[in-house]
């Protein structure tokens, strides 16, 4: 068993340990299961950058590698249990999805032209603003991974998603005055570090 996940009853597994994910070896990442979503979290920022910088230059487009670097690690997720670490490493078992989503898209994209030209429709090309903005969203996400985990989701929770601190506070079973100070806390060392 994975060390700081416990069973319950009925097979269910869940969180036993704080941020202590960060430290771990990707194999015990993805041999977390369901209830600890820290665990993949971990895993994909620990490899985003390489596999999206993979995927640009092997196909040149910018947002077809973003949106091939969603398909693997949404791939990654639904087969992280089925990663064998005899077998070789995270990071080869990775790329090799890469590899497979690259080949999936490159078929797809030849329908989808054929499909194109027979419909007399133009590919559509993301403008710059729309990559930049893009860009800077990615940007601003690493911008939080160094925040503590409790900041970092209530600021992604309040900012991001735009929720309210009621529901915030409602979902993590804590008044609705702690979850304003994880924001403002988060937003004080965010704006600390970029004066830095």
């Amino acid at each position: 068993m994975v060390e700081g996940v416990r069973a319950q009853s009925g097979g269910a597994r869940t969180r036993a340990c704080g941020d202590g994910w960060r430290e771990r070896p990707d194999a015990d990442l993805l041999a977390a299961r369901e209830g600890v979503p820290e665990a993949f979290d971990v895993f994909y920022r620990r490899h985003y950058r390489q596999v999206l910088k993979h995927l640009a230059h092997r196909t040149g487009d910018t947002a077809m590698a973003l949106d091939l670097t969603a398909e693997v690690f949404a791939a990654a997720y639904l087969g992280r249990l089925r990663f064998r670490p005899d077998a070789g490493s995270a990071r080869a078992w990775l790329f090799g999805i890469a590899a497979n989503k690259l080949v999936d898209a490159r078929r797809r994209g030849s329908r989808e032209a054929a499909a194109r030209r027979k419909l007399g429709i133009e590919r559509y090309h993301f403008t710059d603003a729309a990559l930049e903005e893009a860009e800077a969203m990615i940007d601003a996400t690493r911008m939080l991974d160094g925040l503590p985990a409790r900041e970092r989701d209530a600021v992604l929770q309040r900012v991001v998603h735009d929720r309210s601190y009621d529901d915030m506070a409602a979902d993590a079973k804590v008044a609705p005055a702690t979850i304003r100070k994880r924001v403002s806390d988060g937003l004080a060392r965010l704006a600390q570090r970029g004066r830095a």
